[in-house]
């Protein structure tokens, strides 16, 4: 996973739910620790990490959140503007195509633009000669993607833009992010998984149609939010019998709390060795951690897991 540092571009992707934003804000912290001026993209209007640093959107401006750490949140509709004033000259003939109701109402039925658009804007930011002269380049650009499936659409997106545009000024700008964002040597593509049957199938599932679809692989699977094994299974039967014979009904409602995260760790570490076994290979492990609400604390905590499996 070391490796992951030394490319340009990194998506994050995996089943809703399973902690995508917590592993991309992770991997944002251990990299620019790691020197790294790294940024991190959300996506179609998400918020989540830049709020629990900041306790407020950053929107669509590259927003230092700690040192040599970044975040913007890409809006596909600022996106496009910003394109399209690098593509249409003069610059009134812009004003008068993008103020064109008919204009706005072709590029919203397109199916696709917003994911190009999207990913127009990520293949930019992850470039060393910015649009914009001015705009200082980043080292890596970490992206909190889509679930799972529409997290391989929006990489096969200019790939069909390419495809359908046969000549012009789309096909030219899709074939060139398509050639990015699939050489392995510049993108990566991480994984998150919680160890649960129906996560670790998608994640499996992910893999296989990433190199089928796409002929790229995954460079690193997270399984996020394990729970710690307290105890052994002797130690629980002893708990169960505890709580069948005692008379206190507060105790017996916390050995019984108990047994059920023993029971839940157990399904969990089952899950996580079937994982391993398909994978030929261990997954990097984060923690469950118990907090009502993740912080900047709970990220560092994160991050510096993750810098121990690098």
């Amino acid at each position: 996973m070391a490796s992951l540092f030394d490319k340009r571009l990194v998506f994050v992707t995996g089943k809703g739910g399973v902690g995508k934003t917590t592993v991309s804000a992770a991997l944002g912290l251990a990299a620019a620790r790691a020197g790294k001026r790294t940024i991190v993209c959300e996506v179609a209007h998400q918020e989540r990490m830049s709020q629990a640093f900041r306790r407020e959107g950053v929107g669509y401006s590259e927003t230092e959140l700690a040192p040599k750490l970044f975040a913007i949140s890409i809006d596909p509709q600022r996106s496009m503007e910003e394109y399209l004033r690098t593509q249409v000259k003069p610059a009134p003939l812009y004003s008068v195509l993008f103020d064109n109701r008919f204009f706005q109402y072709f590029a919203a039925a397109t199916p696709g633009m917003r994911e190009l658009v999207t990913i127009g804007k990520i293949w930019e930011l992850a470039q060393l000669e910015r649009r914009n002269p001015k705009s200082t380049p980043y080292d890596l650009v970490i992206v909190d993607s889509p679930s799972t499936g529409h997290g391989l659409g929006i990489l096969r997106t200019p790939a069909t833009f390419r495809d359908a545009a046969r000549v012009g000024p789309i096909r030219r700008q899709a074939d060139r992010i398509d050639e990015f964002i699939t050489d392995q040597k510049v993108t990566g593509v991480v994984t998150v998984a919680l160890p649960e049957e129906m996560p670790v199938n998608e994640t499996l599932d992910f893999q296989k149609e990433l190199r089928r679809e796409m002929g790229m692989k995954v460079d690193a699977v997270v399984v996020n939010a394990l729970y710690p094994e307290r105890f052994t299974d002797g130690e629980a039967d002893q708990i169960e019998r505890a709580a069948d014979s005692n008379g206190s009904p507060g105790v017996r409602a916390a050995l019984r709390v108990a047994l059920f995260e023993h029971h839940r760790a157990r399904t969990q570490h089952a899950e996580l060795a079937r994982l391993s076994e398909k994978l030929r290979r261990p997954p990097i492990v984060l923690p469950f951690l118990f907090e009502p609400e993740l912080d900047l604390s709970s990220f560092e905590s994160l991050s510096e897991e993750l810098e121990q499996a690098l």
